[in-house]
């Protein structure tokens, strides 16, 4: 296939293998954690690195924020050859045991996003693929991370969506303290659905994975908690998410054994 539309990238320019994350800076951090990669083409919010893994070329892409962005990239990168997606990414922690600095491996998404509307049915299962959840729990199981396995609530608005705790109430983060009141309740709700973090990319990225026979996954690190409030538990943030980083590398470098294992694997 051709030059794609927004991203301008030709198929010898991306891997069947490709890691995601949503902030242009983590592509050269993915990128070094690699052992150094080339720049291909940065483009609005889309920065584009070639690395490799093990003697395999891999791509670093970014989504930027939210699902339409990451919906454009995903189109663009299939279209020209990439086959596995694994997302690194951060989080709020909304489940009961989730803590900041806690990393999420999501088996699936309560899609609250719109962009994923667009291309199925509201009731259209959006599952990460079997494959990419068995080599990211593997991986931190490796690397004795503390991990979670579960459930997404994947939406589209960072501030209409979360919440600060003021006292017992839940509160607006939005600016002026707007807030809809029938929307006061969804964190509790997705809680007690076992969402276990919220984040606006997974819904979106599993559902065109489903689609499109792409093999998708994510790991998020859980940045913050969420209602959004004082808490005396503080991360070096930069140090996890490097540890993140490092079980998404570990999972990639299962996925390509395997598919060399099955005889599926391309160096490219």
């Amino acid at each position: 296939m051709g030059e794609q539309l927004i991203t301008r990238l030709k198929e010898p320019e991306v891997s069947p293998y490709v890691f995601l994350c949503g902030e242009p800076e983590r592509v050269p951090r993915i990128a070094d954690l690699l052992g150094g990669g080339e720049k291909i083409r940065v483009v609005r919010e889309y920065s584009i690195y070639r690395a490799s893994l093990k003697e395999t070329e891999v791509t670093i892409a970014s989504t930027g924020v939210g699902a339409p962005s990451t919906a454009v990239l995903i189109e663009e990168l299939a279209n020209v050859g990439a086959r596995t997606l694994l997302r690194i990414g951060t989080s709020g922690g909304i489940g009961k045991d989730v803590r900041k600095g806690d990393f999420v491996i999501s088996t699936g998404a309560i899609r609250e996003d719109g962009t994923s509307r667009a291309y199925a049915w509201e009731t259209y299962p959006a599952l990460a693929h079997h494959e990419a959840v068995l080599a990211l729990v593997a991986a931190a199981e490796a690397q004795q991370a503390r991990y979670h396995l579960g459930v997404t609530f994947s939406v589209d608005s960072f501030y209409a969506e979360n919440k600060i705790l003021d006292g017992e109430r839940l509160a607006s983060m939005s600016h002026g303290a707007y807030l809809l009141p029938s929307r006061v309740e969804r964190l509790r709700d997705a809680a007690a659905m076992g969402a276990l973090h919220i984040e606006m990319e997974n819904g979106v990225l599993f559902t065109l994975g489903g689609l499109f026979g792409l093999r998708t996954g994510a790991i998020c690190t859980v940045s913050d908690v969420v209602p959004w409030h004082p808490t005396d538990t503080t991360i070096n943030f930069e140090e996890n998410i490097t540890g993140c980083i490092r079980v998404g590398i570990g999972a990639m470098e299962k996925l390509i054994a395997w598919d060399r294992e099955k005889g599926n694997a391309r160096s490219r």
